[in-house]
């Protein structure tokens, strides 16, 4: 059994190369950006109107003048329209080029407009209601940087600068296997003895994530069968995620059929609670690497996020996010275990704080939704006590 920090590092120290692709700007939702993204105009590349109404030269209002005659309409979209004469207006709408000679608006419910006439009946002051050009940022000037997730706002952006295609990280074939005669399909009713395939699923949604249509493949506790199904996994993907098989019990057939084809174990068994009895290796021959976590919901699920995680940002080249969190409370972690408890964000006196989720074991996956993420304790001969610092892997986002 090795420790925490020696699995990390073994798992980190195994990337696979993946490179990149081009697809359209829609398909790079929920990817990872792999360019760095520029303004190819200011932003916004004219001075905007941002409110309905006219736009007028703020030098005739300090003079005294009240009332403008309405020269014309400036719409959106059109080109930039030129004031005349200084003691006249144009009406603008939002999101129309300022016109030239004009250096305020003024929002029609301040105004009232009577026989091409506008009257002002509120207090102007010079500038007002114009988005300037350049003003959000300056041609050239970087929007987004390369390992960005690429969310809606992102795609906003993209869409802004003309990115019809985006340049983002390939991602790798996966499968999610679960093992185990137990288990069934989600939309059959249990036998007593039996439960819902949920591990697979749960794995495939978390990657989906990231953009990650994973197969699944689900393989009862026969040798055979499980040595027949792993092979053609291994022949057809990238990465496996396994989910159960890895434990002492007679029937967790995983490192034994591992070893019968070729895969070479990395290691097996973590000093860690939960999810000791982790398995991860490399199948030299396609290149595969296999996660192979214990069947456990709370074990498959933390351990996808301690390390398959991290191990898909390291392949990208990308640095591994980082978090910290405080304690709400004083946790003695003896050796040898590290541990990894389930925690809710609590914010109080402007300090996010780390409360524990109340849980019944690994098997409790119910659990996982109480919890906003996991926080690592390493086991040490003194607690851990209140307000303490401590790293934390975030699983959800709060609405």
């Amino acid at each position: 059994m090795i420790s925490y920090q020696e699995a990390y590092a073994q798992v980190l120290a195994h990337p696979l190369a993946m490179g990149e692709e081009c697809v359209s700007l829609l398909d790079s939702v929920g990817r990872m950006l792999a360019e760095d993204v520029f303004a190819d105009r200011d932003f916004p590349p004219f001075n905007r109107a941002t409110k309905d109404g006219i736009a007028l030269n703020f030098e005739s209002y300090a003079a005294g003048q009240r009332t403008f005659a309405i020269q014309g309409v400036a719409p959106a979209g059109m080109p930039q329209q030129t004031l005349v004469q200084d003691q006249h207006c144009i009406e603008v709408m939002t999101g129309a080029v300022v016109p030239l000679g004009t250096d305020t608006v003024v929002m029609y419910e301040h105004l009232e407009i009577k026989e091409g006439v506008a009257t002002i009946v509120q207090e102007v002051k010079k500038g007002q209601n114009i988005h300037y050009k350049g003003s959000d940022e300056l041609a050239g000037t970087k929007l987004l940087s390369t390992g960005t997730p690429i969310s809606a706002v992102e795609i906003g952006i993209l869409a802004s600068v003309g990115k019809a295609k985006v340049q983002v990280f390939a991602l790798p074939r996966v499968c999610a296997v679960a093992t185990g005669d137990e288990l069934v399909d989600i939309d059959e009713v249990p036998l007593p003895h039996q439960i819902r395939r949920s591990n697979s699923i749960t794995l495939q949604a978390a990657l989906s994530a990231y953009g990650i249509r994973a197969k699944a493949m689900h393989l009862l506790d026969d040798k055979k069968s499980i040595a027949q199904g792993l092979e053609r996994a291994l022949a057809e993907n990238d990465v496996l995620l396994l989910s159960g098989g890895v434990s002492k019990g007679k029937y967790d057939y995983i490192p034994e059929v591992m070893e019968q084809l070729g895969v070479e174990k990395i290691f097996h068994r973590v000093a860690q609670r939960p999810g000791k009895p982790f398995w991860f290796g490399v199948h030299k021959a396609t290149d595969t690497i296999i996660f192979s976590f214990p069947g456990n919901p709370v074990s498959t699920f933390a351990n996808f996020h301690l390390y398959f995680k991290p191990w898909l940002h390291t392949s990208w080249k990308l640095p591994v996010p980082e978090k910290t969190i405080k304690l709400k409370g004083t946790l003695e972690i003896l050796p040898p275990l590290t541990r990894f408890m389930q925690v809710t964000e609590e914010w109080s006196g402007g300090t996010l704080y780390a409360k524990l989720v109340m849980e019944n074991g690994s098997g409790d996956l119910t659990s996982l939704a109480k919890a906003d993420g996991f926080i690592r304790l390493e086991p040490r001969d003194f607690p851990y006590e209140y307000g303490e610092e401590v790293p934390y892997v975030p699983t959800r986002i709060r609405k």
